[in-house]
């Protein structure tokens, strides 16, 4: 299992397009994908699971891999995290 933190940058929070975004990013690994923000837990794999979590700016993600690809997985999502939210 791998684990890392990420803090929301986007001054829109986690809106519609960077958790569609999400979603797309998770879909190529065999790893199960958990977020989790102070208002709740979520499959990355489930676009309304992540808008449900309301997460605002400055709210810190914690983002959960588990699975076969984990490593090549967690080491991408944190990339791409950084990059779109």
């Amino acid at each position: 299992m791998k684990e890392f933190t990420h803090v929301i940058n986007d001054p829109l929070g986690m809106h519609a397009r960077p958790a569609g975004m999400l979603v797309k990013a998770v879909a190529p690994y065999a790893s199960k994908v958990t977020v989790t923000a102070p208002t709740g837990t979520a499959d990355a794999r489930r676009l309304m699971a992540l808008m449900k979590l309301a997460a605002k700016q400055g709210m810190e993600l914690t983002i959960t891999v588990e699975g076969d690809d984990e490593e090549k997985a967690a080491a991408e999502l944190k990339a791409f995290l950084e990059a779109n939210l």
